[in-house]
């Protein structure tokens, strides 16, 4: 099915442009479903304090969001106002480079979630069985992977909006803990958190959610919006918490994942320990929920384009969401759950790298190659500015690839090798039919 609007591009056929076909969500709840995209809470980081030392592990904090995050947001501003389509970053690469790149794109993205989501399953796992120790390993293990994507899944079909009040209120949840836990830390602070001063995980996420363009009231205002928000709340509710917890606790060393749950314990007791284990947990959640939002609509829009079967295009008569993409994906990320966490992880780096690299490369090339688009926004300062924008990011990618671990030095491009196979498949059948 194709929307009644089609804008041409550059390069490629048309692209579907907003259509009243979905639900929309409003700026707030936007901006809950990106915050629990790209961040959900300070959790997952602890490991960087004792690899890296806790004054470069908040340097890292600080530092990174202006190198990497504020010029992803930037670039993903002016795409979203320029072509506030459904599929986003997919659809945006294939309009500057061709249908090539915007199916490597898509598929990287798409796939890679498998990993991501199978990845945010196992560690729903791993919390339930530190509460239920049956479930620690196992058949009954993958059971508890499955029922959390099952959940997701099933309030995906909903709908957006759905998705996103049921985000701001697990947000609630979340931060008001992690707001306690800020204010007791800072308060029983009794070392230097910077000290001593001898970078693991980034924010990312930033241009992810473009992929549901359709379903933001006004995205070319919103999205913006949205993003300029987001950005400092998500340093503010990293950095702090974390600076808390060093400065309250000196066995910076010991600092793991999930050790600031421990640090809960120490200044706060055991009920803080309990909420912020619920917090962490909810904080993963979240996580898979908006992961799942964000990846179902690349098979919903790539069938759109004629590359996978129209009935991946189907939208559920009700809800009015790609009912089909979303069980596929979830079935999909089932099974790659029963893998470990880092591995997965590690792999999905480098096919976030990737797809990220190519929505960066989309922005200075639109520029160039359809300078007519309507750009209600537009990265500031020029040459110099979109030369910063799309090359330091990309820079930082190259440094986490070249240092990832030897498994993922073996396994990610092999991964991505998929690709261009999958595309010369897909072209094939589409040309039979």
């Amino acid at each position: 099915m194709m929307s009644t609007s089609e804008p041409s591009t550059p390069s490629g056929p048309p692209v579907p442009g907003p259509s009243p076909r979905f639900e929309r969500l409003k700026l707030g709840a936007f901006v809950a479903v990106l915050y629990a995209y790209c961040a959900a809470g300070p959790f997952g980081f602890e490991e960087m304090v004792s690899m890296s030392g806790p004054g470069m592990a908040l340097l890292f904090l600080i530092l990174v969001p202006w190198l990497f995050s504020l010029p992803v947001s930037l670039a993903t501003a002016e795409l979203a106002t320029a072509m506030p389509v459904e599929g986003g970053f997919y659809r945006w690469t294939r309009a500057a480079f061709g249908d090539f790149w915007g199916f490597q794109c898509g598929w990287w993205n798409w796939t890679g979630t498998f990993l991501m989501n199978g990845a945010y399953a196992v560690v729903l796992a791993d919390y339930t069985a530190q509460i239920f120790p049956g479930f620690a390993g196992g058949w009954r293990h993958w059971l508890v992977t499955l029922f959390f994507l099952s959940l997701v899944a099933a309030l995906n079909i909903r709908g957006i909006r759905v998705v996103g009040n049921f985000t701001v209120v697990m947000l609630i949840a979340v931060l008001v803990p992690v707001a306690i836990f800020t204010v007791l830390g800072l308060s029983h602070m009794g070392v230097n958190p910077f000290v001593p001063l001898v970078p693991p995980g980034l924010y990312s996420g930033y241009e992810q959610l473009s992929t549901n363009a359709e379903e933001v009231e006004d995205p070319p205002l919103n999205f913006p919006r949205g993003l300029a928000i987001m950005v400092p709340l998500a340093m503010l509710t990293f950095l702090l918490p974390t600076m808390a917890g060093i400065g309250a606790g000196a066995d910076w060393e010991r600092w793991s994942t999930g050790y600031i749950v421990t640090v809960a314990r120490n200044i706060g007791g055991h009920r803080l320990e309990l909420t912020m284990f619920g917090a962490a947990m909810i904080s993963v959640l979240l996580g898979l929920e908006s992961t799942l939002l964000s990846s179902t609509r690349l098979p919903f829009t790539m069938s759109e384009d004629g590359y996978f079967h129209p009935y991946l295009a189907r939208l559920h008569p009700r809800y009015h969401t790609p009912i089909q993409a979303i069980v596929l994906t979830t079935v999909l990320c089932a099974g790659l759950a029963l893998f470990r966490f880092t591995q997965l992880i590690s792999i999905y780096t480098w096919l976030r790298s990737a797809t990220s690299a190519l929505t960066l490369l989309s922005v200075w090339r639109l520029r160039h190659a359809a300078p007519q688009l309507p750009r209600g926004f537009r990265v500031p300062g020029g040459t110099f500015g979109i030369a910063a924008v799309v090359l330091v990011p990309i820079l930082l990618f190259t440094w986490a690839l070249v240092n990832s671990e030897r498994a993922a030095l073996l396994w990610g491009p092999m991964y991505m090798a998929a690709g261009p196979i999958a595309f010369l498949f897909v072209r094939a059948l589409k040309h039979r039919r």
